[in-house]
């Protein structure tokens, strides 16, 4: 597979112009096949029996950029191209790679790629082209994930840490660490193997120490992860109250558009609406939800559960009270949910003249910000945006150059690389030999590799590219 040239459109449906990414062995006989200069077409119009030379493009120098035509098998003009040429190793895939860019259209893009597999060239896998940088050596996989992670980016923060990601960051904080790891391993491996020149006398406390240095960095990677991942994928924000209470105007109102249905009817919302808003650096993942209350309607009692599953998994909560409505054992059953969750609570409808007694006690209990609210006039809109910037934003975290885990897979890796160093640490402090500590020092190595790629399976390479955009 890896042998074969594959094409693929690299570039978003849509914008006027359109790119075709071709890569692999014959990638430069195959766009030759289908494409003719101007000069070519001209001749043969004027009836002028030349053949053209397919070998059109293996002639041209590197990084040079070709005009001309894209034809079909009858010779017909499919459109007016660019062609750009990239011999290797000097490519994305370090594989003979051209990039056809041709107008944007769909059927345009469309038929341009059929003309290329009918010249015998196969589409392109998601991630094929980005996988195979990866199994060249270009980039080791954190760097590939993060070529994704800059396609997917939804704010600044995201866009800089996978810009630093693709640049080395990760990998390079990382290796430091197997550097360590292995040279100490290959200190033990010399002593067990050569004993009579190699001693091993006093050695444990050395290691510790070293240990204790390396988990220490391993601990300032995942002390970052939550605020990482959140300022990179978003924050999961959910929106809970009882039924009616303003939960879908308080979403409209974020949104600045008509989103969800709102009525005077209680229990208008029975599934889950998520949208995505930005506020300033933060993008929240708004997720409006069914009204929590009890009810023996079989439709709307899956939505309270949808809410509850939500709410277990929120990164922020924002709690919507009616204050026109009494407090009662369904507010109790809320914040009992609630307890050791992030959020803010919005005293909703205070445009309304209302005698309720709310319990504020009660609200008291979980230790969040109240915030006077209307979602119908807007009132306390902006206190609400400005309290959450200042919860999630703390200092400029655009240009901050501390190196992030934004990926699930990499923390988990180092959790794992953590438990197994601990594991040596209590095997010194327990006089274990050497040859035993090797065990671990060896698993701790191998899981912060997976991270890289270096010892990652086959399986997880290709189910990591699987996930990748098509032509990327």
């Amino acid at each position: 597979m890896e042998g074969d040239t594959i094409a693929g459109i690299a570039s978003g449906m849509g914008g006027g112009i359109g790119i075709i990414r071709v890569s692999g062995p014959d990638a430069f006989f195959a766009v030759g096949r289908i494409f003719r200069t101007k000069k070519y077409l001209d001749s043969f119009s004027e009836k002028e029996e030349k053949e053209w030379d397919e070998e059109y493009f293996l002639k041209k120098d590197s990084h040079t950029i070709q005009y001309g035509f894209i034809v079909n098998e009858k010779s017909e003009v499919i459109d007016e191209v660019i062609v750009l040429l990239m011999k290797s190793p000097r490519s994305y895939t370090r594989e003979d790679v051209i990039e056809i860019d041709s107008h944007g259209g769909a059927l345009v893009l469309q038929k341009i790629l059929k003309c290329l597999l009918s010249a015998g060239v196969r589409l392109a896998e998601p991630g094929e082209f980005t996988k195979r940088a990866f199994l060249h050596g270009r980039m080791d996989l954190s760097q590939a994930e993060a070529v994704m992670k800059m396609i997917s980016s939804k704010s600044e923060f995201a866009l800089d840490t996978a810009v630093k990601q693709l640049e080395g960051s990760l990998s390079r904080y990382i290796g430091e660490i197997r550097e360590a790891l292995l040279y100490h391993m290959g200190e033990i491996e010399a002593a067990l193997d050569d004993p009579e020149h190699y001693s091993l006398d006093g050695y444990s406390e050395k290691l510790e120490k070293v240990i204790g240095e390396q988990l220490l960095r391993l601990e300032k990677l995942l002390k970052n992860f939550d605020n990482g991942r959140m300022w990179s994928e978003g924050i999961q924000t959910v929106i809970v109250g009882k039924p009616n209470a303003g939960k879908s105007s308080l979403m409209n109102l974020l949104l600045d558009e008509e989103r969800a249905i709102v009525t005077n009817v209680a229990g208008t919302t029975r599934d889950i609406l998520e949208e995505s808003f930005r506020l300033g650096d933060l993008v929240l993942n708004l997720v409006d939800t069914a009204g929590i209350h009890e009810t023996e309607d079989t439709v709307e009692s899956i939505g309270v559960k949808k809410a509850v599953d939500y709410l277990n998994q929120a990164d922020f909560v924002i709690y919507v009270v009616d204050i026109l409505d009494h407090f009662n054992r369904e507010d109790e059953e809320i914040i009992s949910l609630l307890k050791n969750k992030k959020g803010v609570i919005l005293l909703n409808k205070s445009d309304l003249e209302t005698d309720a007694s709310m319990n504020s006690e009660l609200f008291d209990m979980l230790g969040w910000k109240q915030i006077t609210f209307s979602a119908k006039e807007g009132l306390g809109l902006y206190e609400l945006e400005e309290y959450i910037t200042e919860l999630f934003l703390q200092g400029d975290i655009s240009y901050n150059d501390q190196v992030y885990l934004t990926n699930l897979r990499h923390k988990e890796a180092v959790e794992h690389a953590q438990e197994s160093l601990n594991q040596v640490l209590c095997a010194i402090q327990d006089g274990m030999p050497e040859d035993v500590l090797m065990v671990d020092l060896m698993d701790a190595y191998s899981s912060l590799g997976l991270i890289s790629g270096e010892t990652a399976s086959e399986d997880l390479v290709n189910k990591i590219f699987e996930e990748f955009c098509m032509g990327k």
